[in-house]
């Protein structure tokens, strides 16, 4: 309630306050006089129209008419001068209005600003691809057995012929044995054949028959050898084992996939490129990869081979390129960044790929363009001024511009949105757009 009181008296105060103002500047400015004076021509103004419409033809025809019909007459009158006033104020209010924002002129706009500037550029082809080890095979055996000795471990490097996984032959080797010494009784029989048919002891049927048999029984043993080979899984080629989990007294079965054998240096790297790039690609261009496992590190490699189609379906060409990979960090099926170079460092104008406006009649940019004239606090004045530019390629936050704007010009980089042309500019570089040639996520 106190505070009510306190407001109360204060709004009070204040009311008193003004009126004891209005009537003391009132009386300064001797406004009860000038109203006087005022109002006294109007009444002049209104008695000298009174009496000259009393003179004039209309009022004579008014009052020759029935006292109904002047009614009516001047219902009517009224009305259409009402109407008159009422759409005559609203153009004087539509005339203003356009006159006052016209006079405004266009509200000005925040933007940030950078100046056009040429730097190195790398001109190359970008791609992402896929790892493939320079030999890779997923092992198994052709034949069924138990697991004698597994002789390696997982992530193993082994050589060529050497032994990976030994199943259980002691059958197979006891009958190699068997058919070895068939082999040899059959070749004792042949040699005395051929020697008793050259004394004409026996015929030269018997002789045949007996080489036949030899060759039969030698063809037994060659084939129980490799039986015999079957049972022992050997490394096809240099490389590094997989993850080993088959142990000795496991049976497995013909065409199981028991470990996997990748060849890690060198490697490949499969990518594609559009068919509009054939002609820019050939055997021995220099490429660069990266990966998203060593960020900090990049590869180096050469084209070894390009497809001799386009893919129908994504008409893409396949290329592939080979690493050095001593360290054996890349590994196969990782996802890599390619960046194949193109001839020698050419220097182009760069801009925020922000800064651009990209439209279906052509690609835009604004210029920040002095008027010659001051702004409030004393620094020149600037407008936007729209161009169209022709663009190159990019690289990560930033595009080429080949034609529309000369180094040093001054670009707007953000708050292109709300600009036309002659829209003056406030600068605010306080916060810049991403203008990086290689961008890093931020973590």
């Amino acid at each position: 309630m106190k505070l009510l009181e306190t407001i109360k008296a204060k709004v009070t105060a204040a009311a008193v306050a003004l009126w004891a103002w209005m009537l003391l500047k009132a009386e300064e400015w001797k406004l009860r006089e000038k109203l006087v004076a005022l109002w006294e021509k109007t009444k002049a103004l209104k008695t000298g129209l009174r009496e000259r419409f009393f003179r004039t033809k209309a009022y004579a025809k008014l009052q020759a008419m029935t006292p109904l019909r002047r009614r009516m007459t001047i219902m009517l009158c009224g009305v259409f001068l009402l109407l008159g006033l009422i759409f005559g104020f609203n153009q004087l209010k539509t005339f203003m209005i356009k006159h006052f924002i016209a006079g405004m002129g266009l509200p000005p706009a925040t933007v940030s600003t950078l100046v056009v500037t040429s730097t190195e550029w790398q001109p190359k082809l970008s791609s992402v691809g896929n790892v493939r080890a320079y030999r890779g095979v997923e092992l198994s055996t052709e034949l069924g057995g138990l697991v004698q000795t597994v002789p390696i471990k997982s992530g193993m490097d082994v050589k060529e012929g050497d032994l990976l996984i030994k199943l259980n032959d002691t059958s197979d080797v006891a009958q190699l044995n068997s058919l070895k010494a068939l082999a040899d009784l059959a070749k004792v029989i042949n040699e005395r054949d051929r020697q008793q048919l050259e004394i004409q002891a026996i015929s030269k049927n018997v002789f045949d028959t007996s080489k036949a048999d030899a060759k039969s029984k030698q063809a037994q043993v060659e084939q129980q050898t490799a039986l015999v080979a079957k049972k022992n899984l050997k490394a096809p080629f240099s490389g590094r084992v997989g993850i080993v989990m088959i142990n000795p007294g496991q049976f497995v079965n013909p065409g199981d996939k028991l470990l996997t054998l990748q060849t890690l240096d060198p490697i490949f790297v499969d990518f594609n490129l559009p068919q509009s790039n054939a002609s820019q690609i050939q055997v021995g261009q220099e490429i660069v990869v990266t990966t998203d496992a060593f960020k900090d590190a990049s590869f180096t490699g050469k084209v070894t081979a390009v497809s001799p189609k386009v893919d129908t379906n994504t008409r893409n060409i396949q290329v592939e390129a080979q690493l050095a990979n001593p360290d054996k960090k890349i590994l196969p099926g990782m996802f890599a960044n390619v960046n194949i170079k193109l001839g020698d460092e050419v220097k182009l104008l760069t801009l925020p790929q922000t800064a651009v406006t990209y439209n279906p009649y052509g690609s835009t940019v604004f210029i920040a363009k002095p008027t010659g004239k001051k702004d409030k606090q004393g620094n020149p004045a600037l407008e936007a001024q729209q161009v169209f530019v022709t663009t190159g390629p990019t690289r990560g936050d930033q595009v080429a511009i080949l034609k529309g704007v000369e180094e040093g010009a001054t670009v707007v980089t953000s708050g292109q949105l709300k600009l036309k042309n002659g829209t003056p500019l406030i600068v605010n570089n306080k916060v810049q757009p991403s203008n990086s040639p290689n961008p890093q996520p931020q973590e």
